[in-house]
């Protein structure tokens, strides 16, 4: 937090201010505009394109999008839909999870390109006279007065802004510039996997939905997407660069070795710039909050990309934040406790969910990768009602997050 030495060409008031347009903050943004409270959202970028976010919308989230009237739009959205999970290895296939046994109205993950969700909710929030999108924001400076934040500046549009708030939340994501903003640490773990992900076109006569490939130490994730497959290569930890210096042609042809359907389209990898890297972490802040700040989604906590679970969980962040928030922010003021209760609402099932993840890279995905032994499927895995109990735990979390009414 630091003392500016900038001209502010303006200076803005709003109730809350949100930084970040990912799934948390354009959620929050909007419930807390349905309730009449004025809320400034700003995002770094100019649009909310970006490769290989996540996409998969689970049942808890699409329960409540049907709680504020938007399921049935959202869904006519082009989509796909998942029902189950499956895993092929050379000692047999197995489906670890079926969605479509769920007693819920949505039994199915929605594969939705991030951007388009998005869209779609800043869309409907823009609706609202209280609500204000600011892209190409660029925050740099949290304002601090009297021990407690009182706001923002950022730089875009010929200047240095402020925006004034009752309450501030970072929602900016893994990388979190408010969180390095406010000094917080969070506590990491060391994920034994990092993830090349890609396109390649997908046949209209080819199985769909969700499954994963195991074999000679390598392990690939093929999501359907209609027409092409958005594959997921899992690699050992800190492999990359060993990986890149090995070639492209050695990647194709590790790729067909596990997918032999990919030998008459492997060739359409040109280079590394059709491949997106992602450095698997996991990891979570001690404290998710200051006085006038609290963080949210993957700036609060960043989940691995095991089960996909990471979208949702920021929404659920955003749906409790409305709950315990919205009438002290319709008041004018809040007291620490409603932001320390936000974070004792969360906490569990995010520490619960991230243990999981964390099971699963080790007794699964590490034994994957291990080039020295050959892969099998755990016994646990086979066991029918763990089947159910895991399609539980990936659609809805510890328990389902409802909206208050």
């Amino acid at each position: 937090m630091t003392n500016h030495t900038h001209e502010i060409i303006d200076v803005q008031q709003t109730t809350c201010c949100i930084v970040g347009g990912g799934p948390a903050g354009v959620v929050l943004g909007l419930l807390l505009a349905r309730q009449g409270i004025p809320v400034t959202l700003l995002e770094l970028h100019q649009d909310f394109d970006r490769d290989f976010r996540g996409d998969t919308i689970h049942p808890s989230v699409m329960e409540i999008m049907a709680q504020i009237g938007l399921a049935d739009r959202l869904l006519e959205l082009p989509h796909s839909k998942v029902r189950t999970l499956k895993l092929n290895s050379p000692t047999g296939d197995i489906t670890l999870t079926d969605f479509s046994r769920l007693k819920t109205a949505y039994p199915y993950i929605t594969i939705l390109p991030q951007a388009k969700f998005l869209e779609f909710i800043a869309t409907e929030a823009q609706q609202y006279p209280n609500f204000n999108l600011i892209m190409g924001a660029n925050v740099q400076e949290i304002i601090e007065e009297d021990r407690v934040v009182s706001g923002i500046r950022y730089r875009g549009h010929g200047g240095w802004h402020e925006v004034r708030a009752l309450l501030t939340v970072g929602a900016d994501g893994r990388f979190s510039r408010m969180r390095q903003l406010a000094g917080f640490e969070p506590i990491k773990t060391s994920p034994p996997m990092d993830v090349m992900w890609f396109r390649l076109p997908r046949k209209s006569e080819e199985p769909n939905g969700l499954s994963g490939r195991v074999g000679n130490g390598k392990m690939v994730v093929l999501l359907d997407r209609s027409d092409f497959w958005q594959v997921g290569y899992m690699i050992s930890k800190g492999a990359f660069a060993q990986l890149r210096t090995a070639g492209i042609d050695f990647l194709r042809k590790s790729l067909v070795e596990l997918v032999p359907e990919f030998s008459d389209r492997s060739h359409l990898l040109q280079d590394w710039s059709n491949i997106a890297f992602l450095s698997v972490e996991s990891s979570r802040l001690p404290k998710w909050y200051l006085p006038g700040l609290l963080f949210i989604g993957d700036a609060a906590h960043v989940m691995s990309p095991v089960a996909g679970v990471g979208i949702n969980y920021a929404i659920q962040d955003a749906v409790v934040a409305t709950n315990i928030l919205s009438e002290p922010l319709k008041r004018g003021s809040w007291h620490l406790w409603d932001l320390a209760e936000v974070q004792r609402q969360r906490e569990f099932p995010t520490t619960v969910i991230q243990w999981f993840q964390g099971l699963a890279q080790k007794r699964m995905i590490a034994r994957a990768l291990n080039q020295n032994q050959q892969f099998t499927i755990p016994a646990f895995l086979r066991l029918p009602i763990l089947r159910d109990i895991l399609a539980r735990l990936i659609a809805f979390g510890i328990a389902p997050v409802r909206l208050n009414s």
